[in-house]
């Protein structure tokens, strides 16, 4: 199953009082535990048990309560205040996530009647209600998507405008596409990237929570560098085990050296194609950036992973002058 799927745990329970959920699987870039969702709602009263790979959960009727998150988590946080709306009392979350897609679901869930505060901050508090009623409500833009495509134009040394996005989301990307080199304009909801001088200089950066540098663009970033001027460092500080692209992009001809949870890239003239494997979300679109400025045919195999965060990555690149396409299986 897809990791999001957790997410139905909390609204059904609070709903109808009962769930039965199969644990996630999603990307396998590191542990990432689904142990602070059960914690926070077996403190707001519900009963679980995990057997035979299912999360089965009971509750007469979630109650409020004070939860401080151990780490910082994005479903965690996602999950809990969604179990909370319909919970009878006040849930304050701690160490709250303040990624926008949090804030997002906070303002869905107040346009149908949910009382939230504190969405992107550290601490959300939640008023519990008896019911929701529907709503019509946009959702946010993909910020991720959004940037997936900026480091494609700013690999190709190419031009691209990106519509229906939000650049003030973006800034810790941006500023990193700039550091490599890149012109970037932004108006209220449009990106332009153009690279003047070609050819990306490499960069140093860091991942953490928003605000900054997120672990989702880690990858790109690295196959950036793969073909940058220069040497650069890119540390990956929120997931373990998440740079399983690096062995794939060196198989293309990549000079990237790992030393724990930091890659040293320093950028070659030209990769070579190679026959690749996907291994998870981000990496498989790292993977097609690098085939983008290859020589040769690169085919990328296992694309199921790309198409759970992409929609027809392919047509979107062909549409901005890319040679590529999608073989049946």
């Amino acid at each position: 199953t897809m990791r999001a799927s957790i997410l139905v745990l909390g609204p059904l329970l609070s709903k109808y009082g009962e769930a039965v959920v199969s644990l996630p699987g999603g990307c396998a870039i590191g542990s990432r535990p689904v142990n602070l969702h059960l914690q926070g709602l077996t403190a707001m009263g519900a009963d679980i048990r995990v057997e035979n790979g299912y999360i089965h959960a009971t509750a007469d009727r979630l109650r409020g309560v004070d939860l401080v998150m151990d780490m910082v988590t994005v479903t965690g946080t996602e999950n809990l205040m969604m179990a909370a709306t319909l919970a009878k009392g006040r849930t304050t979350i701690k160490n709250a996530a303040r990624e926008p897609e949090v804030v997002d679901l906070a303002d869905c869930l107040t346009a149908m009647g949910a009382i939230i505060h504190g969405a992107g901050t550290d601490t959300i508090e939640i008023e519990g209600v008896s019911a929701l009623d529907g709503a019509n409500y946009n959702i946010l833009p993909d910020r991720i998507e959004t940037g997936t495509y900026l480091v494609a134009a700013a690999m190709t040394g190419g031009t691209v405008k990106v519509k229906g996005t939000r650049p003030e989301l973006l800034q810790a990307v941006i500023a990193k596409l700039a550091e490599a080199g890149a012109h970037v304009e932004t108006g209220e909801d449009w990106i332009r990237l153009s690279m003047p001088d070609g050819r990306p200089r490499a960069v140093n950066l860091h991942t953490s929570p928003y605000p900054g540098f997120p672990t989702d663009m880690q990858a790109q970033f690295t196959a950036l560098n793969c073909i940058a001027a220069g040497t650069g460092m890119i540390t990956e500080a929120v997931f373990e085990n998440r740079f399983m692209h690096v062995l794939e992009l060196q198989r293309m001809g990549a000079n990237v050296q790992l030393e724990g949870n930091t890659a040293i890239t320093t950028g070659v003239n030209q990769l070579t194609s190679a026959p690749l494997m996907a291994t998870d979300l981000r990496a498989s679109a790292s993977l097609v950036l690098a085939g983008l400025v290859a020589s040769g045919a690169t085919e990328v195999d296992r694309i199921y992973h790309i198409d759970r965060g992409y929609e027809t990555i392919e047509e979107k690149l062909a549409q901005l002058g890319a040679q590529i396409r999608r073989v049946p299986s």
